[in-house]
């Protein structure tokens, strides 16, 4: 019955992070729980309980599971006060052990099937956070002896979440989960960083056209193309570090609204440093512990950081994606590496699929950033219910930028190769370059040397030339291609 009820109700997709059922109910036994709402049958070999169980059946949204890293920042976080309660005289030391030894084998990787519940739910994450209880509770409880449902031994409330509240527990774990997401981001976008440097300094030498409006404009450098978008992944690590200081500030002790009612004053003392102690982030007890449950505005920040980032990949991906077009009707100033066909019909073409990949991303970041931003203006008084689509949608976020990066150096920005023949066939052969004949003509008369030129289809060297405008050797001294892409001194 409950394996049925299991299978057609929660519905996990194949091949998700979600709850393998079959090992769950593997025994065919089950035990009865209850709570507020009434009594339900729960799989006896479950760690998950029933309010974890009703919370499955009502929030088939996604079919994945919480992000592992929320679940070890909980498990940090349950630690903490389990120590911290205890050292206070408020938790039975054996209790408190057992509670911390729960949590230690769940940061190892352990109980994951048992965390059921889906990352988008209603009630502000109260469903995550008794998911977690009820894992930790029951697995304690083994730990003393007893048998799982018994929380006479350990209580998942009165134990585990002693001193606690959702909404304390809940936006805590959420900003230690951003800060350690975006961290790494920062260590994927500095490797991409490495990979514009190593290009920046790898094509220096050679000339191209720079474009503007997408039509010919003045001759540049691949290389300072290259380094300039070096320069803006850096920015981006900025940026990512300034917002991960915003998440520092954690609310963790003002229980229900920030006003630490059923925790004592000693605990709000400790347990922030307590937790640094075990998840050795840099976390500070937020300044108003209310103002910190209300709002959410340091994710949005957050957010706001790595939407950013997203677009400044997904311009340098089109950028890649218009430099290598062709590769002979197009740009085909540079080659992406071959990575897969590119066509289940015209044989032999090849995409910029992971330039595509990353705007894809990008796009995705871009929406995933609005629903951040109106799931933080939603909230109202004392408390914001909405913070489970922020998690969901932010840690998606950083995430999948993480992985893009990552490939767009792997499989992209690592191979690519300059056609240094096309680059220098399309600089002679564009008007642009009369721009730096206008110091030594005027605007007007480079303007209809570059009006002749493109009716002709003559390079602007040879109407010059023609029109005796300049010297040969002077005409070579101004048109040389490398000293169009810097500062230059007209004066003789």
């Amino acid at each position: 019955m409950i394996k049925e009820m299991l299978r057609s109700t929660v519905g996990w997709p194949a091949g998700t992070n979600a709850l393998d059922i079959d090992s769950i109910t593997s025994s065919g036994e089950y035990r009865t729980e209850h709570d507020s709402i009434g009594e339900k049958e729960v799989p006896m070999d479950a760690y998950f309980g029933v309010q974890s169980l009703r919370a499955a059946e009502n929030f088939r949204i996604t079919g994945l599971s919480t992000h592992p890293e929320m679940i070890n920042c909980l498990a940090h976080i349950k630690k903490a006060a389990a120590i911290v309660n205890a050292e206070l005289g408020y938790l039975d030391k054996s209790i408190s052990e057992a509670i911390v030894t729960a949590c230690d084998e769940i940061l190892k990787g352990r109980f994951r099937e048992h965390f059921i519940v889906d990352p988008i739910q209603g009630g502000a994450g109260t469903s995550l956070n008794m998911n977690a209880n009820e894992v930790i509770a029951n697995r304690a409880i083994e730990i003393l002896g007893g048998n799982k449902g018994d929380y006479s031994i350990v209580h998942p409330n009165d134990h585990v979440n002693l001193s606690q509240s959702t909404n304390d527990v809940i936006p805590t774990a959420g900003k230690m989960t951003a800060i350690r997401l975006m961290m790494q981001l920062t260590v994927q976008l500095s490797c991409l960083d490495l990979a514009f440097s190593k290009k920046a300094g790898e094509f220096n030498h050679v000339i191209k056209m720079g474009r503007t409006q997408m039509q010919d404009a003045v001759p540049i450098r691949l290389g300072q193309e290259f380094r300039a978008y070096s320069d803006s992944i850096k920015r981006c690590i900025a940026r990512i570090k300034k917002a991960v200081d915003e998440l520092r500030p954690v609310n963790i002790g003002g229980t229900a609204i920030g006003t630490g009612i059923n925790a004592d004053k000693e605990y709000l003392d400790r347990i922030v440093s307590v937790l640094n102690e075990i998840s050795g982030l840099e976390l500070r007890q937020a300044n108003d512990l209310i103002d910190s449950t209300q709002n959410l505005d340091p994710f949005v920040a957050a957010s706001g950081a790595v939407k950013t980032c997203a677009v400044a990949l997904s311009k340098i991906a089109s950028d890649l994606r218009l430099m290598s077009s062709g590769p002979k009707a197009g740009f085909g100033e540079i080659k992406l590496p071959s990575m897969q066909n590119g066509s289940s019909i015209m044989p032999g073409k090849v995409n910029p699929v992971i330039p595509e990949v990353v705007n894809q991303v990008a796009f995705n970041v871009i929406g995933n950033d609005t629903t951040i931003t109106l799931a933080a203006e939603a909230g109202q008084l004392e408390l914001n219910a909405f913070e489970p689509i922020v998690f969901y949608n932010l840690f998606q976020s950083i995430d999948t930028l993480g992985y893009a990066a990552e490939t767009f150096v792997d499989n992209c920005v690592s191979g690519i190769e300059a056609n240094e023949e096309r680059c220098r066939e399309l600089v002679e052969n564009s008007v642009g370059i009369v721009t730096v004949l206008a110091p030594y003509t005027g605007y007007e008369r480079a303007a209809d040397i570059a009006k002749k030129a493109l009716e002709t289809g003559r390079p602007v060297r040879e109407v010059i030339a023609e029109e005796g405008i300049m010297e040969s050797d002077e005409l070579d001294r101004i048109l040389d291609p490398f000293s169009m892409t810097e500062p230059t001194c007209i004066k003789e």
